[in-house]
């Protein structure tokens, strides 16, 4: 009894010692072998050392411009952004690697297995949606890596409705390199000539007129020392297609107006008649001041359809102080003075709306 004791205790003491070898040679593995392959490839996830920054020339295809907000001052597109560096640690035989160009496409073959630097940029306008459709990653063997990227965003942009609606806008969205400043990475623009496919990218209401890339310097607290980093600029001309608002707001009103202007035609002794024709004008005047509030944005500056709604207004409640004031003269006895007054009226209010208006217009186009 006692010897099969001894054997178990031996057999269990030589297998303790094969498992503890083993673990040592395992960590002694990790603790050898595995920091000098992470180490070797260290390097390369920091941008390559040069005399002067990196250089990544950029281009940004647009596809198409889904939506603008007014309200929200935000618009959205698509397009494909690529951009092309130089890093000479890339650089490999093509007969030894068996390929003519490496190739990383997807998610997983760009973050997992490309073992490079790579400019990652980001949107500073960006308000809501950011998503990345495909990305692909190719490197030439004299180490020029190029990124090319699809992706579908909402950008924030400054929307002056001061012309509304014969306004147009610039709309810009803004890319940047995340982390580095112009001293790093510069940015510079490959192709400033717009794509076919911009000048045919279709937005309701709107007219895409042109697009254009620059670059442009810009303040960042987390680009680096300087705190100035390299941006790239979209900018996309739009200009609204005024012919909604002109067919339900403009046309209609300014036929009330004229049709307010009826009160000079009618005997100047039915008060009342006149009367209800002035304030059916002044009330539409009031609903379609409403109406159009609805579809502009809260805005505290005044604007084109502002004016015009405004001055249709105060033209058609003028037409009732001459209606009071014809009414007064014929009550002393000064009819004649009334008629001539009504005469007179016939072409000054008409003449004065239109003078108003083409000044009013003008003015828009020139100062806003």
């Amino acid at each position: 009894m006692n010897r099969f004791i001894t054997r178990g205790m031996v057999l269990v003491l030589t297998l303790v010692g094969c498992l503890q070898l083993t673990l040592t040679d395992t960590i002694s593995w990790a603790e050898n072998d595995l920091p000098r392959t992470r180490s070797s490839e260290l390097f390369l996830l920091s941008p390559p050392k040069q005399t002067g920054p990196v250089v990544v020339w950029a281009h940004f295809e647009l596809q198409d411009i889904n939506e603008i907000n007014d309200e929200a001052e935000t618009f959205e597109f698509a397009g494909v952004l690529t951009l092309k560096w130089h890093d000479p640690r890339q650089a490999f035989d093509p007969a030894v690697a068996g390929a003519k160009e490496k190739t990383f496409q997807g998610n997983y073959q760009f973050n997992e297995l490309s073992p490079s630097w790579y400019p990652q940029y980001v949107l500073f306008n960006e308000s809501g949606l950011y998503q990345k459709n495909g990305v692909i990653l190719r490197v030439q063997p004299n180490g020029t890596s190029t990124l090319v990227e699809k992706l579908n965003a909402v950008a924030k942009s400054d929307i002056n409705l001061r012309k509304f609606p014969f306004d147009g806008q610039r709309l810009e969205a803004i890319f940047g390199v995340l982390g580095f400043d112009k001293d790093e990475v510069i940015l510079k623009v490959e192709s400033e000539t717009a794509s076919s496919i911009a000048r045919k990218a279709r937005v309701p209401e709107w007219v895409v007129t042109g697009y254009s890339l620059s670059v442009r310097d810009r303040p960042s607290s987390h680009a680096g020392q300087r705190g100035v980093t390299s941006t790239l600029v979209l900018s996309v001309d739009v200009k609204r297609k005024p012919f909604y608002v002109v067919r339900l707001v403009f046309l209609p009103l300014i036929i009330i107006v004229l049709l307010s202007f009826s009160v000079f035609w009618m005997d100047r002794s039915t008060l009342g008649d006149r009367m209800s024709v002035s304030f059916i004008g002044i009330l539409t005047a009031v609903a379609y001041q409403m109406a159009v509030s609805d579809q502009l944005p809260s805005i505290s500056y005044f604007t084109l359809i502002h004016g015009f709604l405004n001055l249709s207004f105060y033209v058609m409640c003028s037409t009732v102080v001459i209606n009071l004031v014809v009414r007064s003269l014929d009550k002393k006895g000064k009819s004649e003075l009334g008629d001539r007054l009504d005469c007179r009226c016939r072409w000054a209010f008409p003449l004065v709306y239109f003078g108003l208006l083409f000044i009013m217009f003008c003015g828009a186009m020139l100062f806003f």
